[in-house]
């Protein structure tokens, strides 16, 4: 994937990832592979959360569909370098957030996709 051309956005908005019953099946490993390296790195890019999260949902059963999406987040890494979160040792970090509940946020089985 290094000579791919760049994403601006680790997902597109209008993107509805679903099971894909009649997609073809990639291999699992490969897969899986890939999303353990991109959820190592949310820890300092949230910004890539959601759609990193979102793919990791279809991790027992990976269709073309899934491997596209998470090829755009690689894509958008690869686009944005200098993004990301720095944590300093000897600095004082105080990090508040906010979150909200999504009732019905899953189109599947439409349980809530922050856990909150």
């Amino acid at each position: 994937m290094e000579n791919s051309r760049p994403c601006k956005t680790p997902m597109s908005t209008t993107i509805k990832l679903g099971k894909d019953e009649n997609g073809n099946e990639v291999d699992k490993k490969l897969f899986r592979s890939m999303i353990g390296s991109l959820l190592y790195l949310t820890a300092s890019r949230p910004d890539m959360m959601f759609s990193v999260c979102l793919c990791a949902r279809f991790q027992s059963c990976p269709k073309d569909t899934h491997l596209i999406a998470v090829k755009c987040i690689f894509r958008y890494v690869a686009y944005t370098p200098l993004f990301g979160l720095f944590y300093s040792k000897d600095s004082l970090f105080n990090f508040h957030a906010h979150s909200d509940a999504d009732y019905g946020g899953c189109r599947i089985d439409r349980r809530s996709t922050s856990g909150i």
